[in-house]
C-alpha cells in the first residue's frame, strides 16, 4: 500500500476471521544490541536478518556516520546504548534526540558512567539529553545503579563492560524491571565470546575481547503480540506466523502462555507458530508486567474490547516511553467504554468492568507512539471500523504492519 505519511487510516474487516500467514519483523532489541557489540569489537560479527525498524536504521546511521553529532530521534535504546558506547569511543561527541527524548531522564546512567571514569556533561537540562561526551578509555570497576528505572541503562553498561580496564562489577539496587532484557543482553554477549556471572544482585564481567560470530536475528515477539491480540478478538483463526520459534531469550515470548487464557492456541512447527482459537470464559485478567511493559497496551485494548476487567501492575515505566502511555491509554480507552484507573505513580492500572456508552466507529490518536497505533488497530476485528491517526508511527518498530493487516483481509483506506 502507499507508504506516504497519510493523516489517518480507516480500518475495516469484512468477516472478522483471521486466516493466512505473515512474516514478522526481526527483533529490534536483538538487532540493536548486536550492532553495539559489533561496533565495540571492530566489526567481527556477521548479523543476518537485521531489523528493518526505524530505530535500528537510526542506530546503523549513527554508528556509520563520522559526524560528531549523533541524533537518536525518539529511540530510547539508541540514546541509551550510544551514551555508553560513545563514552568508550575516542572523540568528542554530542548526543541528542527529538523533543520527547529530551524529556526522558538519563541521569542515572550518566552518573554510573561517571563513576567508572567517563567524561559526560549536559548540554541543557541536568539529567536529560542532549549530552556532551568525551570518549576515552575507562577504568571500570565496581558501581551501583538503580535497576527500577530502565533495563536499557543496565544493558548499555554491560555491553561496554569487556572494554573497561577493570571490567565491571555492577550492583543492582531496587526492584529490577525488564530483567528478561538484561538476560537477553548477556546471552548475546556470550554468543560473541564474553563470559559473565550474575549472582544475586551482582553482575560481574572481566575485561576480555568479543569474538567473531555469525548470528541470525529471530522474529520480534513483541510484534507478535498484536497478532495474538487480533486472534483473541477474531471469530475464527488459522494464522501461521512464519519462523516464530518456541525457544527465545526475548522476554515477550511469554505471549503464548498469557493468551492461552484468552482462547488462543499455539502450535509450533518447523514453519513457525500456527495460531487457532477455542472458546474462552475468562472474566478477569491480573498480571504483573514488570518484565514485559511493552505488552501492557495490547492486553489493555484486548480486555477492553472483550469486556474483561483487569488489573495490571509493573506499569511504572509507561510514563516515560515515547509518550506517557498511561495517560494516552486513559484518553483513548474511554472511546471503547473503558474508564481506566491508575495509581498516581503509575505502578498499576485497572478497569473494574464498568461499561460506558461508545460508538462503533471512532478515531484513535497515536501520540507519536507506534504501540498505540498497533494496539488499537486490533479493534478492526471487533468494531465496524476504527480510524488510526498518524499511522506512519509504526515505522519505528514494524514498518510492514499495515501491509500485513491487508494480507489477512483487513481493508485500509
Amino acid at each position: 500500500m502507499n507508504k506516504g505519511r497519510a493523516k489517518a487510516y480507516r480500518l475495516r474487516h469484512p468477516d472478522r476471521r483471521l486466516t493466512g500467514e505473515i512474516i514478522l519483523p526481526a527483533s529490534k532489541s536483538i538487532s540493536n544490541r548486536l550492532l553495539i557489540i559489533r561496533a565495540l569489537s571492530g566489526g567481527q560479527q556477521v548479523i543476518r536478518n537485521l531489523s528493518s525498524s526505524g530505530d535500528t536504521k537510526m542506530l546503523v546511521q549513527a554508528l556509520q556516520d563520522r559526524s560528531p553529532v549523533k541524533d537518536s530521534g525518539l529511540a530510547g535504546t539508541v540514546m541509551r546504548f550510544l551514551t555508553a558506547y560513545l563514552a568508550v569511543t575516542h572523540g568528542r561527541w554530542v548526543l541528542t534526540g527529538a523533543e520527547r527524548m529530551k524529556e526522558r531522564p538519563i541521569g542515572k546512567l550518566v552518573d554510573t558512567l561517571l563513576s567508572l571514569g567517563a567524561e559526560i556533561s549536559y548540554a541543557g537540562k541536568e539529567g536529560y539529553p542532549p549530552l556532551i561526551i568525551n570518549g576515552k578509555e575507562m577504568k571500570g570497576g565496581h558501581c551501583k545503579i538503580d535497576s527500577s528505572i530502565s533495563s536499557q541503562f543496565i544493558s548499555a553498561l554491560l555491553m561496554i563492560a569487556p572494554t573497561l580496564k577493570n571490567g565491571l562489577q555492577l550492583e543492582l539496587e531496587g526492584t529490577t524491571i525488564s530483567s528478561a532484557y538484561i538476560r537477553l543482553t548477556l546471552a548475546l554477549m556470550e554468543q560473541c565470546g564474553v563470559r559473565s556471572t550474575w549472582k544475586g544482585n551482582l553482575i560481574s564481567i572481566q575485561q576480555q575481547e568479543y569474538k567473531s560470530a555469525e548470528i541470525t536475528v529471530e522474529p520480534d515477539w513483541t510484534a507478535a503480540s498484536y497478532w495474538y491480540g487480533i486472534a483473541s478478538l477474531a471469530e475464527s483463526v488459522d494464522l501461521l506466523i512464519k519462523d516464530l520459534g518456541k525457544s527465545s531469550e526475548q522476554g515477550d515470548s511469554v505471549i503464548p502462555s498469557l493468551f492461552g487464557d484468552f482462547g488462543v492456541i499455539t502450535e509450533f512447527t518447523h514453519e513457525g507458530a500456527r495460531l487457532s482459537k477455542v472458546g474462552s470464559s475468562i472474566r478477569e485478567f491480573n498480571f504483573n508486567f514488570t518484565d514485559n511493559p511493552d505488552l501492557v497496551m495490547t492486553f489493555a485494548v484486548v480486555c477492553g474490547l472483550r469486556g474483561i476487567r483487569f488489573r495490571m501492575e509493573g506499569t511504572d515505566t509507561l510514563r516515560i516511553k515515547e509518550t506517557d502511555r498511561i495517560q494516552a491509554l486513559e484518553n483513548e480507552l474511554i472511546k471503547i467504554g473503558v474508564n481506566l484507573k491508575a495509581s498516581s505513580d503509575g505502578s498499576w492500572i485497572r478497569w473494574d468492568g464498568d461499561n460506558y456508552p461508545y460508538q462503533d466507529s471512532f478515531a484513535i490518536e497515536t501520540y507519536n507512539d507506534h504501540r498505540m497505533a498497533m494496539a488499537f488497530a486490533m479493534a478492526a476485528w471487533k468494531l465496524t471500523e476504527i480510524v488510526i491517526r498518524d499511522p506512519h508511527v509504526v515505522q519505528k518498530s514494524y514498518p510492514d504492519f499495515w501491509d500485513d493487516l491487508q494480507k489477512v483481509g483487513c481493508s485500509i483506506s
